[in-house]
């Protein structure tokens, strides 16, 4: 229903109802309808020039020469929310509050960010690394294990393969199709096929648009890079927890937690990169360490549980965890904890699917201690709709009597202080007058 109201309020032009889905509800802007529309199509279609700056500003994906792109500009109600298309260009396609996981993912292209492979192409170089590779790849997996196996510097000369291409011209999609099939990436081909199709579809029946690059990414609601990273978290598993894992490649693991003596064979990239904690607890890590027989370094964590650090673990990998009505507590606890501010916010999801009468103050109060207000305003809606229940509550009015006295207190303190400028503001004259 939420979609449904994305849409709505694009079309009316209500922004404090675009601003409330997006930032409290995290509705994605790059959600399509079944005539394959953009919320964006249908704002700048309707002539709403301040959705439209908010949705560019929020990081919706409108880049030059798409289909995306010319599509809003051909169906734009006029200039003044052409202007604004044509001033913002190129654009993320993920909205700025929830980039966390886009900005590591791209951060993993920089060199430096934990690669264990270099690609030398036509006189640059380029940092990588193998365990992503091998669980994004079938073919980039078998060539690690027999033609580069044990090398970490790897030269390709091919024609095919041009790395400072950021954007292909529409002539050599044919080549990126065919490199594509060469890496047994179906998808990839499939997704360019169909943007490619769609482009000229466009064009034929907009003459004067001229579509010159492609932008193919997975669907908004894909999770095909997630779950391919999340293989490499099943891998890092203790053969004792899990037995549903297949060993299809090495894990090229180089760091060992050590949690409630199961050993979790992990990569630095993902934690480090990830989180602040675990980033000083392994790059600034001073005195001797312990090191497994492969010469891994070990690192033993004592405060949490080895199902909670399993949960952080996948979410790490992946952006996602199995979180329960059990279990999502100790995670919150551990995201605090280990500076995850996106695994906390998927707890207060999940906790707020629990509210009840019984539990809604407690709840409050945990959402003001973590610094969690979408489960606040949840907990603040089941009141209102069950206010005569809850009122009834012992600890609800206790609550009340706190915020009550928090708020005479700050009143207090901002009567306090505006007497006393007032007071030297009074004095300053007095003086200036005698003089």
């Amino acid at each position: 229903m939420d979609v449904q109201d994305l849409f709505t309020s694009c079309r009316r032009g209500d922004l404090h109802s675009v601003q409330y889905l997006v930032e409290q509800k995290e509705m994605s802007l790059n959600v399509r309808d079944k005539w394959d529309s953009t919320p964006l199509y249908y704002a700048c279609l309707c002539g709403h020039l301040d959705v439209v700056a908010y949705m560019l500003e929020s990081g919706v994906k409108c880049e030059p020469n798409t289909f995306d792109g010319e599509r809003c500009l051909y169906g734009a109600f006029d200039d003044d929310v052409r202007h604004l298309l044509r001033k913002y260009k190129v654009l993320s396609s993920s909205p700025l509050r929830r980039d966390l996981y886009e900005e590591f993912l791209g951060r993993l292209l920089k060199k430096g960010m934990y690669d264990d492979v270099f690609f030398h192409i036509h006189d640059s170089v380029f940092s990588a690394h193998k365990c992503i590779l091998s669980a994004r790849c079938p073919r980039f997996a078998e060539l690690f294990q027999e033609r580069w196996k044990g090398r970490k510097d790897i030269h390709l000369t091919h024609k095919l393969v041009r790395p400072w291409e950021v954007e292909i011209e529409v002539e050599y999609i044919p080549d990126v199709i065919k490199l594509a099939k060469y890496c047994r990436l179906p998808r990839l081909v499939k997704l360019i096929e169909e943007k490619l199709l769609q482009s000229k579809s466009f064009q034929y029946t907009k003459p004067g648009f001229h579509i010159t690059t492609l932008v193919v990414e997975q669907p908004v609601h894909s999770k095909e890079l997630q779950l391919h990273l999340g293989r490499l978290a099943d891998l890092a598993l203790p053969p004792e927890l899990y037995t549903f894992v297949s060993i299809e490649f090495p894990v090229y693991a180089d760091i060992c937690f050590s949690v409630q003596h199961h050993d979790f064979y992990c990569h630095q990239v993902f934690f480090c990169g990830r989180s602040d904690y675990f980033k000083a607890l392994l790059v600034d890590h001073f005195g001797e360490k312990d090191v497994t027989n492969d010469n891994i370094q070990i690192v033993t964590l004592n405060d949490v549980s080895a199902d909670t650090f399993m949960q952080v673990m996948y979410y790490l990998y992946q952006d996602s965890c199995e979180l329960t009505e059990e279990n999502v507590y100790g995670v919150l606890w551990a995201a605090e904890m280990y500076f995850l501010p996106g695994l906390k916010r998927q707890c207060g999801i999940i906790i707020s699917r629990y509210i009840n009468v019984e539990n809604v103050t407690s709840l409050v109060r945990l959402a003001r201690m973590f610094s969690l207000p979408a489960l606040e305003n949840h907990c603040a809606e089941f009141i209102v709709n069950n206010l005569n229940t809850v009122i009834q509550q012992e600890d609800f009015c206790s609550l009340v009597k706190e915020d009550a006295k928090i708020w005479v207190r700050e009143e207090l303190t901002i009567a306090v202080t505006s007497l006393m400028m007032f007071a030297s503001i009074s004095l300053v004259s007095c003086r200036h007058s005698v003089i």
